[in-house]
C-alpha cells in the first residue's frame, strides 16, 4: 500500500535526526584517525533510509499514552533504528549476506577496502562485527541523550534491557536452528524473538513507558504487537524466495543457501513427499546454489501449497492485531495511525 502522508513526514523526522547523530559520530571517529574511513561510511550507510517502521510504533506507542508530539521523543524512537541497524549488521555477517537495499553489505563493502595485509576475509568481518556493536552503542547513547527527563527514561529502562535480550536469543536460536529438521513452531518461535518483538512489540512498550502508560495498555500493545510482529516477518520469508531482488534488495538465493529455519520451509517440508524431501535437502544450505536449483526449491515450495498456508498465517495475525487495537480503546490518532501502520508492516512488496 502506499504511505500514508503523515507517516512521510515522520519518516523524514527520524531521518534528520538520525543523520545529525551520525554525522557527529563519525567526526569523532574520524578524529581519532583516519583510517577509520571506510567504518565511517558503513555506519552512514548502515543508518540511511529505510521505513522506519520501528521509530514510529515507537512514537505511537508513546501517543497512544496521552502524550504530545515532541522532538525528544522523536529522538529517542529514532534510537530503535539503530538497533535495527545493528541487527542487520550482525545477521547479514551470520548468514553471510553479500548485499542489503541493492548494495555491499558491511562486511563485503569492508572486505573491499582491505587492500593490503594478510586475511582480509577474517578482518573485514571483524571490522563488521565492531561497526554493529558501535551501532548498538549509539542506539543506547542516542536514546539517553535525547533530552526527554530522566524520570521518563527511567521508566524505559526495563523494557530496553528485555528488547536486548530477547533480540539477541531469537538470533542464537536461528544458529542453533539453523539446519535442523524443520518445525513450524520451532521456527515461529525464532521469528518471535527474532524479528517480531524489537519490531513492534518493544518499540510500543518502550514509548509507552516513557509516557507512564499503565499496565493495561501495555498488555494491548502486546496484544497488538505479537501477532503483526510475526506476520511481518511471515511476509519477509515470502519475500525472500518469492520476490522481486530489485525491490527487496536481496538475492532469492539468501535463504535457500543458508538454510534458514523459516517458516515456509517447515511449512514446505511437512507437505512434502519423500522424493521432494531428499530434493530440498540436495539444495538446502548449498553455498554454491544456482538459478536452477533455486526454481526446484520454489516449484516444491508451490506443489506443497505453502506459499497459501503462509498467507492464511499472515492473514489471522493481521486480523488478530486488528482486533486488539480496536478493543484497545487507544485515542483516535493513535489507533488510526496504528492501524495504517499495520497495513505497512504486512501489505508490501519489499
Amino acid at each position: 500500500m502506499s504511505e500514508p502522508p503523515e507517516h512521510t513526514r515522520f519518516r523524514a523526522r527520524v531521518d534528520a535526526e538520525l543523520e545529525t547523530f551520525a554525522r557527529q559520530e563519525t567526526e569523532y571517529l574520524l578524529a581519532v584517525d583516519t583510517d577509520l574511513l571506510p567504518v565511517t561510511e558503513q555506519l552512514t550507510a548502515a543508518v540511511a533510509g529505510g521505513k522506519r517502521l520501528r521509530a514510529a510504533f515507537c512514537y505511537w506507542g508513546w501517543r497512544a499514552a496521552g502524550q504530545p508530539d515532541s522532538d525528544a521523543l522523536v529522538r529517542a524512537a529514532a534510537a530503535m533504528e539503530l538497533v535495527h541497524a545493528a541487527a542487520v549488521v550482525h545477521d547479514d555477517l551470520i548468514d553471510e549476506s553479500p548485499t542489503r537495499h541493492g548494495a555491499p553489505s558491511a562486511h563485503a563493502a569492508l572486505r573491499s577496502a582491505l587492500t593490503g595485509g594478510p586475511r582480509p576475509q577474517a578482518r573485514s568481518r571483524a571490522l563488521a562485527l565492531l561497526t554493529g556493536d558501535l551501532l548498538m552503542a549509539w542506539a543506547g547513547q542516542m536514546f539517553l541523550l535525547c533530552g526527554l527527563p530522566s524520570a521518563y527514561l527511567a521508566r524505559a529502562r526495563g523494557p530496553w534491557s528485555i528488547m536486548a535480550r530477547e533480540l539477541v536469543a531469537g538470533e542464537c536460536l536461528e544458529v542453533l536452528r539453523t539446519g535442523s529438521r524443520p518445525d513450524t513452531a520451532r521456527s515461529i518461535q525464532v521469528i518471535r524473538y527474532k524479528t517480531a518483538k524489537y519490531t513492534v512489540e518493544h518499540p510500543l512498550h518502550i514509548g509507552g513507558a516513557l509516557a507512564g502508560a499503565p499496565g493495561a495498555l501495555m498488555e494491548a500493545f502486546t496484544a497488538y504487537g505479537i501477532p503483526l510482529g510475526e506476520a511481518f516477518q511471515l511476509r519477509d520469508d515470502l519475500l525472500g524466495l518469492f520476490g522481486d531482488p530489485g525491490r527487496t534488495g536481496k538475492s532469492n538465493l539468501d535463504d535457500v543457501r543458508g538454510d534458514r529455519p523459516t517458516v515456509l520451509f517447515a511449512e514446505t517440508w511437512s507437505a512434502a513427499t519423500a522424493a521432494e524431501r531428499r530434493a530440498l535437502r540436495a539444495q538446502l544450505g548449498r553455498r554454491d546454489l544456482d538459478e536452477e536449483g533455486l526454481s526446484e526449491v520454489r516449484r516444491i515450495t508451490r506443489r506443497t501449497g505453502a506459499p497459501d498456508r503462509v498467507e492464511e498465517m499472515i492473514t489471522r495475525r493481521t486480523r488478530a492485531a486488528a482486533a486488539a487495537l480496536a478493543r484497545a480503546g487507544l485515542p483516535g490518532e493513535a489507533a488510526a495511525a496504528l492501524s495504517h501502520m499495520a497495513a505497512l508492516a504486512t501489505d508490501r512488496r519489499y
